[in-house]
């Protein structure tokens, strides 16, 4: 399956479409997407792992592969490092972004295969599915829904589905 957000700010979630947030300069072509432009990449994204916050919840039931994060996790967003657009254990000597965060919006978080076979430095790092905070406001790239929404797409998801994110 695969699970389609548009640049109005919808996400089809099986029979439902739900309201998510994207970036902020809107969906540009992967090939135009750079590290920090705060545009979402258009495309179809590979669903690589569901990685969860263990002391706000218990794992999604899903079918897709599921870690529990640790305080340390983090995911490098330096594309002069060799693990730019990789997950890193913190403290990393390069920039990375922690994963343990305080507001909620990575209690849950779904690793899409944006610029990862292999990552291309500068092309965007760390595009999540992942919680949005209230009232939508613009993620830095990323798409974002209500936990509950989340939770019902992981429920049916299964190992080989993506996310495509489309500019309408």
């Amino acid at each position: 399956m695969i699970f389609v957000a548009t640049s109005d700010g919808w996400l089809d979630v099986g029979e439902r479409r739900v309201r998510c947030a994207l970036g902020p300069a809107g969906v540009v072509p992967a090939a135009q997407k750079r590290e920090g432009d705060g545009a979402s990449p258009a495309g179809v994204w590979p669903i690589r792992e569901v990685i969860y916050r263990p002391d706000r919840g218990p794992p999604p039931a899903c079918e897709l592969r599921v870690r529990a994060m640790t305080e340390d996790d983090g995911w490098c967003d330096d594309p002069a490092d060799p693990e730019y657009n990789r997950h890193v254990k913190l403290p990393y000597p390069a920039s990375a972004e922690r994963l343990w965060r305080e507001d909620g919006v990575y209690d849950i978080v779904v690793v899409l295969g944006h610029n990862d076979d292999p990552p291309v430095p500068g092309r965007g790092s760390a595009i999540f599915l992942h919680i949005c905070k209230p009232g939508y406001p613009p993620t830095e790239g990323c798409v974002a829904v209500k936990r509950e929404d989340l939770e019902d797409l992981l429920d049916s998801a299964r190992p080989g589905d993506a996310v495509e994110i489309r500019a309408i």
